[in-house]
């Protein structure tokens, strides 16, 4: 009998991608499923036909040398499945996956895969979340922190068996080992066959029948663990970092949860964050406006000297580019915001008052706004920007 041509039998183009084959491929063994045509035989040729065309389609060596060869590319059996020949359960092992995902997983062969392939060790941890506070230097540069993490973790009794010895463990009598228990109902499609995991194992494929005196069966104990933690620099208040695999270690071996950081700032004694950029409110004399002055101001990393030049206006903003915050995983980075403020006194003496009073008669004292002078929201606007 002479072979229909693979991509045919798919009904896909000869430029399909990997990805629309394995679609086809779905679809076809679905519709030839042996399970969903029980006891039709040309269905079930259907089914190994398909079977035998996406075993090579999906291999990119395997199709190269179809495309340019054809069928004669391949021997007897050096195609992968060789036409009547087949055998079902190397189809189910070796493409169960493909019907995984849909409802006919379920009802038409989730259960025809080799043995233990529905097996699953243990029970998986859960989560733990946690918080960590970090300063503004932290922030700015990342910091490697290693802490104290209570949690569930794995018995070393037992190594995370639950079982006191090698011998206090045995396959599940109620699965056979495999992990899954199958059953037949009739409806009016016809036979139709559910996998569910076993009750008895749990999913496990083996039972426990003496318990580890330490951790009472579950495979773990509560204790505690140091665990390492990389924090990006430039990361923010309410960021969240997942470390894969560092959370509650899972029942009778299994995998273990994951580890949440929760960010949250430590308040700056002077500085305050505003998003990439630092804020800082500096407050100067009279005098210091009028005259002019060198300052300290503070910064993440320090302190940093800054000229005020004669006749600085209260409301000015001087910028230290670059003193701000690095973008996390990024290039860009903030910069620092000097907020200027001219100090007025509240308490005067007489003296000063008098002195003040000569002082605000001269022309020089009365407000004289330059016109070119930026208003506050053109300030604003300009250092956000």
């Amino acid at each position: 009998m002479t072979k229909r041509d693979y991509y045919e039998i798919l009904s896909v183009a000869k430029s399909a991608s990997a990805d629309e084959i394995k679609k086809a491929y779905r679809k076809v063994a679905m519709q030839y499923h042996p399970d969903r045509n029980p006891g039709d035989k040309p269905s079930e040729e259907k089914f190994k036909e398909a079977a035998e065309a996406y075993e090579v389609l999906s291999d990119p060596d395997k199709r190269a040398k179809y495309d340019r060869y054809g069928h004669q590319a391949f021997g007897p059996g050096t195609g992968g499945f060789s036409g009547n020949n087949v055998n079902m359960e190397d189809i189910f092992s070796q493409f169960g996956d493909i019907f995984g995902d849909d409802i006919f997983g379920n009802f038409f062969g989730g259960g025809r895969r080799s043995s233990g392939a529905g097996r699953s060790r243990g029970t998986r941890g859960s989560n733990l979340r946690i918080k960590m506070k970090l300063n503004f230097e932290e922030i700015a540069k990342g910091v490697n922190k290693n802490i104290k993490v209570k949690k569930y973790i794995l018995c070393t009794t037992c190594a995370g068996s639950g079982a006191k010895d090698k011998s206090s463990v045995q396959t599940c009598t109620t699965c056979g080992g495999n992990g899954q228990v199958r059953r037949v109902t009739n409806t009016f499609l016809g036979q139709m066959q559910t996998v569910t995991t076993c009750p008895a194992c749990n999913g496990e494929g083996t039972t426990i029948t003496t318990k580890c005196t330490a951790c009472k069966g579950e495979g773990r104990v509560y204790g505690e663990e140091m665990v390492s933690v990389d924090i990006p620099a430039g990361v923010q208040e309410g960021m969240q970092l997942s470390l894969s695999g560092k959370g509650n270690s899972g029942e009778r071996g299994g995998p273990p949860g994951d580890l949440i950081i929760l960010i949250e700032e430590e308040l700056h004694k002077e500085l305050q964050r505003d998003g990439l950029n630092v804020a800082f409110e500096l407050h100067i004399s009279f005098p210091e406006a009028s005259f002019g002055t060198n300052v300290e101001v503070p910064t993440i990393d320090g302190r940093a000297k800054i000229k005020i030049p004669p006749g600085t206006q209260s409301g000015k903003i001087f910028r230290l580019k670059g003193k701000g915050f690095p973008e996390v995983n990024g290039y860009h980075k903030g910069d620092q915001l000097i907020h200027v403020n001219i100090w007025t006194p509240q308490n005067l003496t007489s003296e000063e008052k008098e002195m003040l009073e000569k002082l605000s008669q001269s022309p020089n004292f009365h407000p004289q706004p330059d016109k070119s002078e930026k208003s506050f929201f053109d300030k604003v606007k300009e250092v956000f920007s």
